[in-house]
């Protein structure tokens, strides 16, 4: 299986599974600590009107959805903070509209779009270098924001009235984080597509609180959570391709181990749980 690392395109695969892995375990954890899964998906799926936007103006996609994406953590941001309508409503409105103007916005690019449903369902076998070289540069963002502002943001995840009263801005980190949702949603989207962008930001970190409680210890369990599962599913993905002789996508493939994951660590986590208890009990006795 090493083999087949040595082709080009899943060189790039490879190197895609590995930057969003570790984009993925540091954001999803502030993600699932801090509860905002559903505003995670407003701007996922929002993207989409960027990669259309791409199509149409002969762009790059991927360029496209990062704008979007980032407007619309500012706009979600923004409303969260400031109106006093619901922020799910604001969300839903977010999610449907960034849709719509992909949507139209495919339909008249002119040509074909055959990468479409790429990002849509994520097929990380066709990253071009190009899209590589974005996500490394999202990536090195992402890692520089987080150490840089690491114990703001940790104040923010877990009592933003709490960091209010210490001075901090809370309005500010927030938008900020929610930009760096936004980058790691790109940084996605290529690998699992837009439609299960939500799973690969969560399960990982949710699985890693499983068993540590911590903040960095949880963004490194989430970071080799996802580097295991995303180098599985890749040569999975490969494996199956060669013995169907037709494309299997790896997006689904990465996410259902990645579900599997976290249901034996669920598992045995409950399981080693009535151990110890038995084992108290039997020795009180």
């Amino acid at each position: 299986m090493l083999e087949v690392f040595r082709l080009e395109f899943m060189q790039n695969a490879l190197a895609a599974g590995l930057l969003a892995s570790i984009a993925c375990g540091i954001i999803g954890t502030y993600v699932v600590v801090k509860r905002i899964v559903f505003i995670s998906g407003g701007i996922s799926h929002t993207a989409y009107g960027g990669v259309g936007l791409g199509y149409l103006l002969g762009i790059s996609p991927l360029l496209g959805a990062t704008g979007f994406a980032l407007l619309a953590s500012v706009i979600i941001g923004i409303a969260g903070l400031r109106l006093k309508t619901s922020s799910d409503t604001i969300i839903g409105m977010i999610w449907a509209v960034g849709m719509a103007f992909g949507i139209l916005f495919v339909s008249m690019a002119p040509g074909a779009t055959p990468e479409l449903m790429t990002y849509l369902f994520g097929n990380v076998l066709m990253v071009p270098k190009s899209d590589v070289y974005l996500m490394v540069i999202l990536v090195m963002v992402i890692v520089v924001v987080v150490v840089s502002l690491y114990k703001e943001f940790f104040a923010v995840s877990f009592d933003e009235e709490y960091a209010a009263v210490l001075g901090l801005p809370v309005g500010s980190l927030y938008l900020i984080m929610l930009a760096l949702v936004a980058m790691t949603v790109i940084i996605l989207m290529r690998v699992v597509g837009i439609i299960m962008v939500i799973a690969l930001l969560t399960i990982p970190p949710a699985t890693a609180r499983l068993f540590v409680n911590r903040m960095v210890p949880m963004m490194v369990v989430s970071v080799i959570i996802g580097v295991v599962t995303t180098i599985s599913g890749l040569i999975s993905s490969y494996a199956l391709n060669e013995m169907l002789g037709k494309p299997v996508p790896s997006g689904p493939i990465i996410i259902l181990l990645t579900a599997l994951v976290f249901i034996l660590s669920l598992l045995s986590k409950k399981m080693f749980a009535g151990w110890y208890v038995v084992k108290e009990s039997n020795s009180n006795v």
